[in-house]
């Protein structure tokens, strides 16, 4: 059976408590950063704003966000990590993810302005990934990684608002 036949089934699923589980273990393979518990904590709290995403009933990738209050009364949404387990790549789970948190932070009673990350300034196909999204580089931030090589990044942003 050709690959164009074959059945994928993709969907996103909540973040719950029972689930936080595979979240910590999918982080742990995905980034080279340990993350506490407030991170977890955090993201309950967020709710659209943090999505797993399965691939034929498999967990593989997940996006968790945090709400930030701007000056205007309108929220800015950070993307703390949005990350598809290798073997899933380019199957356009990480576009799903990401549409979907431009999408809730586009309806008007999320009122966001803008919608950014911090990005690894070797980290290429991130890049490219984003400014497909239309994110454009905004400032680079030096040291901003503390345990990893190289320590700069990209802020990297979309207007919505």
């Amino acid at each position: 059976m050709s690959p164009s036949t074959t059945y994928q089934r993709i969907a996103l699923g909540d973040i719950t408590v029972n689930n936080l589980g595979q979240l910590r273990k999918l982080n742990s393979v995905l980034f080279p950063i340990d993350y506490q518990p407030s991170f977890y904590d955090e993201v309950l709290r967020v709710e659209e704003f943090a999505k797993l995403v399965y691939y034929n009933d498999v967990c593989v990738g997940s996006v968790c966000c945090r709400k930030e209050a701007a000056e205007d009364g309108k929220d800015n949404i950070y993307i703390m990590t949005l990350g598809v387990l290798k073997p899933y790549r380019r199957l356009g789970l990480g576009d799903q993810l990401l549409q979907h948190i431009l999408a809730e932070a586009g309806k008007s009673e999320n009122a966001v302005r803008k919608v950014y990350l911090h990005v690894q300034v070797n980290n290429d196909a991130a890049v490219a990934f984003y400014k497909k999204h239309g994110f454009q580089v905004v400032q680079t931030d030096k040291d901003y990684y503390k345990d990893v090589e190289p320590r700069d990044a990209f802020v990297l942003e979309k207007t919505i608002v």
